[in-house]
């Protein structure tokens, strides 16, 4: 019989993705950098789109609570792996483990449901452009928002009391760099079959809904963008939903391939390459692609640049 609580259950230890201790160093570098431009990117989204007006919009507003996502998802994770390449225990404590495997699946949760709330943004932008303010009211973006979150909250919550009810035996190893379930459910010595199903569920149904709205949403608007007769007019419809249809690719690519399949499915290379993908890269590059994107973000970024001059001098 296997310990079941914190108090039975010693510290974790985390294996990483690396064995060799000669290029802990090269990754730590390269994390940390990847870290600090996850962390300037979405702060300064963030910090962007309060200083100006023009950016008060739901499209905007969605956008910063992404950044807000990125900027903590990344936060759960990166640290302590940092941490980690640069020690030679690689400990996390049970609370530790269970608190990080929390927030991960709930701020996750969350993202994806923001990303449905994005696309159906600019489905009515794009498709009903003359009701948009109407439909898009503030009282929606808020009603999507806190829904989002709340979702996120209580799968997460219900994630957490599945998995804290198994036994796990004397292992320890946790093969991955972040408590994730699957590696988790791996310690247990009693039968999670149960446990793999309920959290199967949460995971399919949101990744579900999520998907069929992005995909409902981003179908309508292809239909009305090959609609348009002029040239000009299509490629600016396009460049509006451009920048989320591929920050929604990438994050839905490497979450459904790590997450829709059974635990006996898990390859501790392939997934812990997509993990890297999501908990880090990821944040990183969305600030990138909203940006580089949208004349509108470069615009109000050039007027801070210049602002914070004038006062300068």
């Amino acid at each position: 019989m296997g310990v079941r609580n914190n108090t039975d259950l010693p510290d974790f230890i985390l294996t990483g993705f690396i064995e060799s201790e000669e290029i802990w160093w090269v990754l730590f570098v390269l994390f940390l950098l990847i870290y600090l431009i996850t962390m300037l990117g979405n702060a300064g989204m963030i910090l962007i789109i309060l200083l100006n007006v023009q950016l008060h919009t739901p499209m905007y507003f969605f956008l910063s609570h992404l950044s807000f996502l990125d900027l903590s998802y990344s936060t759960v994770i990166t640290p302590k792996f940092l941490e980690n390449l640069m020690t030679s225990s690689k400990h996390i404590s049970f609370m530790g483990c269970f608190t990080q495997m929390y927030f991960f699946v709930f701020l996750g949760t969350t993202e994806c449901l923001l990303l449905s709330s994005m696309a159906y943004d600019r489905y009515v932008a794009i498709c009903n452009p003359l009701h948009y303010h109407a439909v898009m009211s503030t009282r929606l973006s808020h009603t999507l928002i806190i829904g989002s979150y709340v979702t996120g909250f209580t799968d997460s919550l219900v994630n957490i009391l599945c998995i804290n009810s198994l036994y796990f035996c004397k292992s320890k190893v946790v093969h991955h760099f972040f408590c994730d379930t699957m590696p988790i459910l791996a310690l247990s010595c009693t039968d999670t079959f149960v446990t793999e199903i309920m959290i199967f569920i949460l995971a399919g149904s949101t990744l579900m809904v999520s998907l069929a709205t992005i995909t409902v949403s981003y179908g309508s608007i292809l239909s009305t963008i090959l609609k348009i007769n002029s040239t000009s007019g299509k490629h600016k419809a396009f460049s509006t939903c451009a920048s989320h249809l591929l920050g929604v690719t990438i994050f839905y690519g490497t979450t459904i391939f790590t997450y829709l399949k059974p635990k006996k499915s898990y390859s501790l290379g392939k997934d812990q390459v997509a993990s890297v993908f999501y908990t880090m890269v990821i944040p990183m590059l969305n600030p990138l692609i909203y940006s580089l994107r949208n004349k509108e973000v470069k615009t109000a970024l050039i007027k801070v640049i210049q602002r914070e001059k004038a006062s300068g001098n």
